[in-house]
């Protein structure tokens, strides 16, 4: 079946696809969308894309595919699974960004590349609000004529992108980066709530971490969330323990010890059973100050 040259489908329309969406629409692709939620179908729909009945109808309306889901395992059902982007003929490019597993996305972009299927790994570094305004950072595994093909659509998602190497490439970085990242959001709500223990107040405590060295961007797009207890999600907990759990295999499989990150998991582990999975990674803070034993002196 012809499709539009500037026809886009994506797979999962939650936090970041819905992003990705925006994006795309607003640079003029036509946005056909399929995710399992009929809430998620309509806010596309809202968003002037069209929504799809399901995934091998999204693979009927463009030959580039946009993967948004949540981790390899659906990867691998939506493309290989029954009535899947490889149910439909005409798939010549996808472009994975949800954060996945290495080995397991070399071999499939090998059975892709048998088929002619184009595969390039594009996990977003930065909020599902820094993708919407297309200052989130683009993560890059494929080979250099499959990202060329596929310029526009990069191009459309963000203006910063790095091609760190081949299939595989792509989610070792994000996992890399991302452990960077989320021990810094858990360093300043610990930060955050010794503070307080010690009578500082946390706008004060805020004002300080940014005016001096140790400032960092997680201190610039989370302490206003921790400081005001807003935790509407621009990415949630439950997620990036997801990730933390591949950082942690990961590095076991290379024999290497993330003590960090161990301990990061535990807390976020906590954080979920006492509710908080579907917050935004800074309610991470409200864990932390569970853990207080005794009330503050001051």
């Amino acid at each position: 079946m012809a499709t539009a040259a500037n026809a886009i489908g994506i797979v999962g329309l939650g936090l970041v696809g819905t992003a990705l969406a925006q994006r795309l629409l607003a640079a003029g692709f036509q946005v056909t969308g399929f995710d399992l939620r009929e809430e998620a179908r309509a806010a596309l729909t809202a968003q002037g894309g069209h929504a799809a009945g399901s995934v091998a109808e999204v693979a009927a309306a463009a030959s580039c595919m946009v993967l948004a889901v949540f981790n390899t395992d659906d990867v691998l059902e939506v493309v290989e699974g029954p009535g899947g982007l490889l149910s439909v003929f005409g798939v010549r490019s996808i472009i994975d960004c949800s954060t996945g597993t290495p080995h397991e996305l070399e071999a499939l972009a090998a059975r892709l590349a048998a088929r002619g299927v184009d595969f390039i790994e594009a996990p977003l570094s930065g909020s599902s609000q820094q993708i919407a305004t297309g200052e989130a950072t683009l993560l890059l595994g494929g080979e250099a004529g499959a990202l060329q093909a596929c310029e526009s659509v990069l191009a459309a998602i963000s203006g910063k992108r790095l091609h760190v190497g081949g299939a595989g490439m792509g989610a070792r970085a994000k996992l890399a980066t991302n452990l960077v990242l989320g021990l810094n959001r858990a360093a300043l709500a610990e930060g955050m709530v010794f503070a307080e223990s010690l009578g500082i107040a946390p706008g004060q405590f805020l004002a300080l971490v940014l005016a001096s060295p140790a400032t960092s961007g997680a201190a610039e797009a989370k302490g206003r969330m921790m400081l005001d207890g807003n935790f509407t999600p621009q990415s949630r907990i439950h997620q990036h323990l997801k990730d933390v759990k591949l950082m942690i295999d990961s590095a076991a499989a290379e024999g290497q010890k993330l003590p960090l990150s161990e301990t990061h998991a535990a807390l976020m582990r906590a954080a979920i059973a006492a509710g908080d999975g579907e917050l935004d990674n800074a309610a991470i803070i409200r864990e932390l100050r569970r853990q207080r034993t005794t009330p503050p002196s001051h």
